[in-house]
């Protein structure tokens, strides 16, 4: 029994080997990617069926950009944005559910809004690159993309007035 099953296994790897060999790097990575789609999506299924998660959102975020659909964000947009939600939370100026500013952007300090522009406050920017960095964010969190973002547009329109005036 244990020879036959070891065997089983070195076929496999043999068949899989000689595939590999044959096969071009564009239809293995198309490959890898359904693969990896697959096992996602079985996994969430998986979950679901536990209870444990009912197709949270974090998979489907995850999902997203393997698919290469139009609504899907790469992940590095996905860190970025979640990043400048998590420092907008921490300095007060940004929560879901609450209609009111609880600090204005007046406030804003210069490096607060480097940050949130995901600019060097160490390095020289001229005017059009920070149009640039700005244009970049807003096209994410824009209120006509999602009316729930209108507060986190503001802050980032406060962040370029800032870091434009400070030039």
């Amino acid at each position: 029994m244990n020879l036959l099953l070891i065997g089983t296994i070195l076929i496999g790897i043999f068949l899989f080997i000689t595939w590999f060999a044959k096969t071009s790097s564009k239809k293995i990575s198309n490959s890898i990617r359904i693969l990896i789609i697959f096992l996602i999506v079985i996994t969430i299924i998986l979950m679901a069926y536990a209870g444990r998660f009912i197709f949270s959102l974090p998979f489907m975020l995850f999902i997203l950009p393997l698919i290469k659909s139009k609504a899907g964000l790469t992940l590095i947009q996905l860190f970025r944005l979640w990043s400048l939600l998590r420092m907008l939370k921490r300095t007060g100026r940004f929560k879901f559910g609450d209609n009111n500013f609880s600090k204005s952007s007046g406030n804003m300090s210069l490096k607060e809004a480097y940050n949130i522009l995901g600019l060097d406050i160490n390095k020289k920017y001229n005017e059009i690159e920070i149009k640039k960095a700005h244009k970049k964010i807003i096209s994410k969190v824009h209120p006509d993309i999602s009316p729930e973002t209108a507060k986190l547009a503001s802050v980032v329109n406060a962040a370029r007035d800032i870091v434009l005036k400070s030039l």
